[in-house]
């Protein structure tokens, strides 16, 4: 018998009481007095004289605890303006969190400043004593990184400015974003949407619907697009001065490091994806044709192929997850079910949400929460799944040091891409028909064009984008431009119509946690396409090896995971384009079906 499952989280079993908790409330306040003492260890800390180990590893246990403690608050806040953009309590705790997250970073830039001064020999024998061993890969990183940095006044003061004059462009484009409306007509009946809403129309098999959906989010956007405008070039403008007092000169060099990669890794994965996208070409030309068009309008790219797909309960999405991570991983289907039982899902298609999805961690709890809107559709339950991947992640690092447990964004798209690759696969292969089997597997195609050209034209646009704004303020109408040209570029000019408004309208170019939201995306799927033929390859024997390669995500540079791992040298094509070649089949197989 199936199991019924709540579509709606429990936050309350982390802080009862939402944003007026006063449980958390009390957290805070002891974060607070935990921050204060690791303040005054750090400040009377001397790497200077004789330096005192048992001090600094005072130091870094503290540090562990506080920024778990954080992560768990963050994670909260993140939750509560999530689920209900109108919570004005939740908005003041996203300020007091900006505010927190100043005071943490303006004391591990002294702290990292510190040890920077310390004897390279001396600092060689630090990291072989057991109490260092274990974060010594963090502990260097952090250590050659503050070498780049400013003086410890300067850093401090960047932190303390960035709270309102840098965090707060993030905030208020979410505040602006959480008010729009957008009016849909269907069936006669005009009905007001929040963005997310509209958005999720937008895979109808109505083309009319499709188009009336663009036509009216592009007008919402472009109502906004001055504000939008604003936020995008003074986050820009803000991190280019940065950059400019640090003497870097390359936009690329701090998400490369926040990333743990190279630049030719990065050269190579661009490259590989680039000689390969006509075969992506020729699938959107033969979606066209089935589509009865020309040419596909970038509105037509998510477009399904039949409106006779089954839709799935919130209940049978999650049981046809469960049954398949089993195949692959039975710690992983125990993961997931435990996450519904628990109800640690919000997926509830009601307004007032924020668009989009997420997945975040409270690793103080030992706990997650994922956040998205469910439907019914094949690309819902995708996105159930690759959340789920994030959640399973974390889950297999809870009894990992909490300095350990920072992986960058581009390894942390790995497991979530898995976890997706898992489903899109078993859906295919339980397609009901040839008609339905198509369809699945062009979902399953699609994600490869939304990594290799969508995201492809995300980075274009970013780039070059960072490059005219070091020369002054970049005009809306040169923005709609840039995005268009990076479009074209990137899906080789395949389709009619493109998306002017589209740095406006995604969440990623305004976020301020990381710059250039996009290509670890694209990294984490194809890597994991590479996990996915290794597990398939190894059968049975490949949970524990996949376990130990996430286990290491937070504490090594993506070359050296992979090299450990899976053996392969990723700054060179080969690695990339043996990945890619499982997409170009999917590809080749939709077009002869």
């Amino acid at each position: 018998m199936q199991a019924t499952y709540n579509p709606t989280w429990d936050l309350e079993a982390i802080f009862p009481g939402g944003s007026e908790s006063e449980e958390f409330h009390t957290y805070v306040i002891s974060i607070r007095d935990e921050m204060d003492k690791l303040s005054q260890l750090v400040e009377k800390f001397d790497s200077d004289a004789k330096v005192n180990d048992y001090m600094l590893s005072t130091i870094v246990k503290l540090m562990e605890r506080t920024m778990k403690k954080l992560r768990e608050a963050f994670a909260f806040v993140s939750c509560l303006s999530a689920q209900n953009v109108k919570d004005e309590k939740a908005d003041l705790l996203v300020g007091k969190r900006s505010a927190l997250s100043a005071e943490m970073g303006a004391i591990r830039t002294r702290l990292n400043q510190k040890l920077a001064t310390i004897d390279d020999a001396k600092w060689d024998e630090l990291l072989k004593q057991p109490d260092f061993q274990e974060v010594a890969f963090v502990l260097n990183e952090n250590r050659e990184e503050a070498k780049q940095l400013l003086s410890v006044e300067l850093e401090v003061l960047i932190n303390d400015l960035a709270v309102d004059g840098y965090h707060a462009w993030d905030q208020m484009y979410s505040t602006i974003v959480g008010k729009m409306n957008v009016e849909i007509e269907e069936d006669g009946d005009v009905n007001a949407y929040s963005v997310g809403q509209a958005s999720n129309k937008m895979t109808s098999p109505d083309r009319a619907l499709r188009k009336q959906v663009f036509e009216q989010l592009g007008e919402a956007w472009k109502e906004q697009s001055d504000l939008f405008g604003q936020t995008l070039n003074h986050l820009a403008g803000f991190r280019l001065q940065k950059y400019k007092h640090r003497k870097w000169d390359n936009v690329l060099k701090e998400p490369l490091e926040i990333n743990r990669m190279k630049q030719g890794t990065l050269n190579a994965m661009w490259t590989a994806i680039t000689n390969n996208k006509k075969h992506f070409v020729s699938y959107l030309q033969k979606k066209a044709d089935l589509l009865g068009l020309e040419k596909l309008s970038i509105y037509d790219v998510g477009a399904p192929l039949t409106d006779t797909m089954k839709k799935s309960s919130y209940s049978e999405g999650a049981e046809f997850i469960v049954n398949h991570f089993r195949e692959f991983s039975p710690k992983m289907a125990d993961f997931a079910e435990m996450a519904f039982n628990k109800r640690w899902i919000e997926a509830e298609d009601r307004s007032g949400k924020r668009p989009g999805g997420f997945c975040t961690s409270f690793p103080d709890s030992e706990q997650t929460r994922i956040f998205m809107t469910y439907s019914g559709t094949s690309s819902n339950i995708s996105t159930l799944a690759h959340e789920l991947g994030h959640a399973y992640h974390q889950h297999v690092m809870n009894d990992v040091n909490g300095l350990n447990q920072q992986y960058a964004m581009n390894v942390a798209e790995t497991a979530s891409t898995f976890a997706e690759m898992i489903v899109a696969d078993a859906s295919v292969a339980a397609a009901r028909n040839k008609k339905e089997k198509l369809a699945l597997l062009e979902d399953k195609i699609q994600r490869s064009v939304a990594f290799f050209m969508n995201i492809h034209a995300r980075f274009l646009f970013e780039t070059r984008f960072y490059e005219e704004r070091k020369n002054g303020m970049v005009s809306v109408e040169r923005l709609n431009e840039l995005m268009i040209e990076a479009q074209k570029e990137a899906y080789c000019d395949s389709l009619e119509e493109y998306d002017p408004n589209f740095w406006s309208s995604k969440l990623h170019f305004h976020i301020t946690g990381v710059p250039f939201y996009n290509f670890p995306y694209t990294f984490g799927y194809l890597f994991s396409l590479g996990i996915y033929a290794y597990a398939k390859e190894k059968g049975g024997s490949f949970e524990d090896d996949y376990i130990a390669l996430l286990r290491d995500t937070g504490r090594m540079d993506v070359e050296d995971l992979a090299m450990k791992h899976l053996n392969v040298d990723i700054t060179q094509p080969e690695f990339w384009e043996n990945a890619i070649s499982l997409c170009v089949q999917d590809a080749k197989e939709f077009i002869s079906l």
